[in-house]
């Protein structure tokens, strides 16, 4: 006999967001003919995924293009591939809250839980996925103007940490959608008890 309790399609849901918050958001390998010109200055390391792996591909193809013109400027312009590779982190958070929250052997797993957990992985995940675009496509420009004018430098930074901030606010979101799963089960219970108090007078 299964011990399963809860709707038995309800995990795939919740499978499905964890998963959605990791692939969106994560960051892939950078190409090899990138690292050879970044690997003095900073080790990046493969990962799989699609938001942070855009943006430090094209932010490392920023860098290896103003290596070559200014290689003294390389570690200062390293910025933009470490804040995309910040955003996996925030899918990474998002998907073990997620999938600590799936056993439906220990508790009951319903469809409300499910559909908490898919939505709260698919914003964090493109949520990352906007903000890997944003700080990609500004930290190439953005590495390359700086070669040539380094007093753009801060308002490169400024414009990347705004960037950065729209993958926060997916994470903030994920969190609070990730904990509304389970109040299903507490809804239940409630109604369960007052069927039984009305059963009772």
């Amino acid at each position: 006999m299964s011990t399963f309790s809860g709707d038995e399609t309800a995990p795939f849901f919740g499978f499905l967001g964890a998963a959605a918050a990791l692939v969106f958001s994560c960051d892939a390998q950078i190409p090899p003919q990138i690292q050879v010109v970044c690997s003095d200055a900073f080790s990046l390391r493969p990962l799989t995924g699609m938001g942070a792996a855009y943006g430090t591909a094209k932010s490392g193809v920023g860098v290896a293009s103003m290596g070559v013109m200014r290689p003294e400027l390389v570690m200062k312009s390293i910025v933009p591939v470490v804040m995309a590779g910040v955003l996996g982190i925030y899918g990474l958070i998002i998907a073990v809250i997620i999938s600590t929250g799936i056993n439906p052997k220990a508790k009951s797993y319903y469809l409300f839980d499910g559909y908490a957990h898919l939505s709260s992985g698919l914003a964090c995940g493109l949520a990352g996925l906007s903000a890997g675009m944003a700080i990609g496509i500004v930290g190439d420009a953005g590495v390359r103007a700086n070669a040539q004018q380094p007093k753009l430098f801060v308002g490169m930074i400024l414009i990347l940490i705004f960037a950065e901030a729209l993958a926060l606010y997916g994470l903030i979101v994920g969190i609070i959608l990730s904990s509304r799963a389970g109040q299903s089960r507490a809804e239940l219970k409630g109604i369960e008890m007052a069927r039984k108090q009305k059963k009772g007078q």
